[in-house]
């Protein structure tokens, strides 16, 4: 005799593999919630793994804090800097100077290019305490002694800028005189600086790689017309914990005063990031369709296994059983199938998930086709990231669909008299 339960038993019975139609039903249910649980963790983890990449990259360059004299620029930095670092989250702080210019190539052969980046002044003792650009030059090095300049890759292969090379930049300074000259009738020309590309750097963010150069603080305080050496336009602030950024920022406001604001590298790039976690919460509930249409699978299963079962459920409530003890038979049944299902899809997204770079490779080998395009996505692999949390909620949400999919076929199964059962037989 077995000892289990007599519907857990019927329920592993009946379900036990036969060459009929009920048992190809069942494992094409099964085959649903496999995929459907795959797809779900795959797509999730892939959503998950561009969120933490965007945000490294985004932190690679920028600082977590910035702090800015309201309306104006910053005199005395050295005395704010000191003020921010005794707060004990604070790893690192740098003075920056921050605007847009315009910068034109000078070539020996060819035409002149063009652009209009943001030069940004660093000073390079400090730089490394505050971004990941001392560690991201690709070519050259991390040189801003006298008019030398980094710049990004992007901005260097669209520019045709090789190490070596000068380009001119003017500041917003330059063309205020211009206009000013206008007006004169002994007319000054006005000399744009010229600098030399020592560097060329990728912090592996498009926006910054071909939007941003770098020069010294003292050059950038000379494009934008900080005669004061010690006037910057802020100081960047790198902390030990980027996620503790709004509390530190609360902090900070309140030892500076009134005159500082400290806006936080969320607040800065708030439209992309939560652009990706509404991205990534729609295509969860979009993604969890498949599990419905995969449940209507086991309903249909269940309702035509009740139909044939209709003797044998006449007969055992003719023996005793109660309305609850056969729509759990069924409800185990459901139960069963969902979590082999689930188990099995676990397996399956877990195993393309690792191998997704592997299958990425050969798609590309075999097609020729370039799934997933680096220069559009701004990654060479595909990212991935498993969160414990994802995967339980992925997985407990679709075991409970497939049970709920199993209730109504269970419940007309409970309501069935013994008398008419047997003598639809």
């Amino acid at each position: 005799m077995s000892r289990l339960p007599f519907e857990v038993f019927l329920a592993l019975r009946y379900l036990r593999p036969k060459r009929t139609f009920v048992s190809v039903i069942t494992l094409i249910s099964v085959l649903g919630v496999m995929l459907g649980v795959a797809v779900l963790i795959i797509v999730i983890s892939v959503m998950s793994g561009f969120d933490r990449q965007l945000r490294d990259r985004i932190l690679g360059f920028n600082a977590h804090l910035k702090v800015f004299c309201a309306g104006d620029t910053m005199t005395n930095y050295e005395h704010v800097a000191q003020i921010v670092a005794r707060q004990p989250q604070v790893r690192g702080v740098s003075p920056f100077v921050l605007e847009q210019v315009l910068l034109r190539t000078q070539p020996q052969f060819g035409k002149r290019l063009g652009s209009a980046p943001w030069v940004r002044g660093a000073d390079p003792v400090r730089e490394g305490t505050v971004s990941a650009l001392t560690n991201s030059i690709r070519l050259g090095s991390f040189d801003l002694e006298g008019r030398n300049l980094l710049v990004g890759i992007e901005l260097a292969q669209s520019l045709q800028l090789n190490l070596g090379d000068h380009v001119a930049i003017y500041s917003p300074k330059d063309f205020d005189k211009i206009d000013s000259g206008q007006t004169l009738t002994n007319q000054e020309a006005t000399l744009a600086r010229d600098f030399t590309v020592t560097g060329i750097f990728d912090v592996g963010y498009y926006e910054y790689n071909s939007a941003v150069v770098v020069t010294s603080l003292e050059n950038a305080q000379d494009l934008y017309g900080l005669l004061d050496t010690d006037a910057v336009h802020g100081l960047l602030v790198m902390l030990e914990d980027a996620y503790q950024a709004e509390p530190v920022r609360d902090e900070l406001e309140a030892a500076l005063g009134p005159r500082f604001v400290v806006s936080t590298w969320f607040e800065e790039n708030r439209s992309i990031l939560s652009a990706l976690i509404v991205e990534k919460n729609v295509m969860l509930y979009i993604l969890f369709f498949i599990m419905i249409v995969a449940a209507f699978g086991i309903m249909s299963s269940q309702i035509t296994f009740v139909v044939q079962k209709t003797r044998e459920i006449g007969m055992l409530k003719a023996l005793g059983a109660t309305n609850l003890q056969v729509m759990a038979l069924f409800l185990i049944q459901s139960a069963l199938v969902g979590i082999v299902g689930v188990l099995a899809g676990y397996g399956l997204g877990m195993a393309l998930t690792a191998y997704r770079n592997e299958f990425l490779h050969f798609m590309r080998r075999a097609t020729g086709l370039e799934l997933f395009p680096a220069d559009i996505y701004g990654f060479h692999d595909l990212p991935a990231l498993i969160i414990g949390g994802d995967i339980a909620l992925i997985c407990v949400v679709s075991f409970i669909i497939c049970v709920l999919a199993g209730l109504l076929p269970a419940w007309n199964a409970s309501r069935l008299r013994p008398v008419e059962a047997l003598r639809n037989e």
